[in-house]
């Protein structure tokens, strides 16, 4: 069979193209997409000027004002740095340390302690004098003596005897003078000076001019060296201690103090009891009693 296409109507053809015209009337109308701004080329960096020069060099400018306007500042200034804070540590131990120095206790104990230092100084000189002073003794003492013969080995005894019994009195005013107690007696002076007038005549009689076979001056400075030094150390060491003892621990500005400390005022107490009236006494004409 062969089918044979319908024919549409011109009628319902019309009808459907009025319904698609009412439908599309019908709908809103649409807007067309907004094209986008069209951009230069990529060398081009604005039309206004602000290049990336001009942009860096504006930086700079506001960098620039900002540090004009904090540079004005101290305060960066007023920080301590480790180094301020290290000297003020050292600066303020020194002013602690220098009034500690003038507390009267401190003064007291810093005398006490060279006056035991001058002492032993002075005692060991004194027993090295006369411990150089025993060989010239001893020469003197035995004479013609043989060695190792009684008379030879008694004379070696002789200057460490004497020098001990001048070390006694020595020593004596030596600590009594520490407590402040120094010793002025005319006896214990001859006494000392008596012991020294020995040990220096035994050291220098046989090496004096007229007595030794050969006189030098070398040998006689050398033998006397000893009793000299003892001599020396027994007439200054009782000045010094009189003068340790006579010492004034007080401090000679009572108002010194550190440093880095304020300065203080001193205050007068005021009295708060009533005033004192000074009694007179007044001659009536009668004898004073007595």
């Amino acid at each position: 069979m062969t089918a044979q296409a319908s024919t549409p109507d011109p009628d319902e053809v019309g009808q459907g193209i009025n319904a698609l015209e009412a439908y599309l009337a019908a709908q809103p109308p649409t807007q067309p997409p907004s094209e986008p701004p069209a951009q230069g080329p990529a060398t081009d960096e604005g039309a206004d000027g602000r290049t990336r020069r001009v942009r860096k060099l504006a930086g700079e400018v506001a960098e620039a004002h900002r540090l004009a306007e904090l540079q004005d500042d101290d305060t960066p200034l007023l920080l301590d740095s480790g180094r301020v804070r290290k000297r003020r540590r050292k600066a303020h131990e020194a002013s602690r340390l220098h009034k500690l120095g003038q507390d009267p206790a401190m003064r007291a104990w810093q005398a006490a302690r060279m006056r035991r230092l001058l002492v032993a100084a002075g005692m060991v000189a004194l027993t090295l004098a006369l411990a150089w002073s025993t060989a010239g003794v001893q020469t003197f003492a035995a004479g013609e003596a043989k060695d190792w013969t009684p008379a030879w080995v008694f004379a070696w005894l002789v200057e460490p005897f004497m020098s001990l019994a001048l070390l006694t009195v020595v020593g004596a005013k030596a600590y009594l003078g520490t407590r402040g107690q120094p010793i002025n007696s005319q006896k214990l002076d001859r006494i000392e000076y008596g012991f020294l007038g020995l040990t220096l005549t035994m050291n220098a009689w046989p090496y004096l001019p007229g007595v030794a076979d050969t006189f030098q001056v070398s040998r006689l400075v050398l033998h006397i060296l000893g009793p000299v030094v003892a001599v020396a150390v027994v007439t200054a060491l009782p000045i010094i201690l009189e003068a340790f003892a006579r010492l004034d621990h007080r401090p000679a500005h009572p108002g010194v103090t550190g440093p880095l400390l304020p300065p203080r005022t001193a205050q007068t107490p005021t009295p708060t009891g009533p005033p004192v009236t000074p009694r007179v006494t007044v001659w009536s004409g009668t004898t004073w009693p007595r």
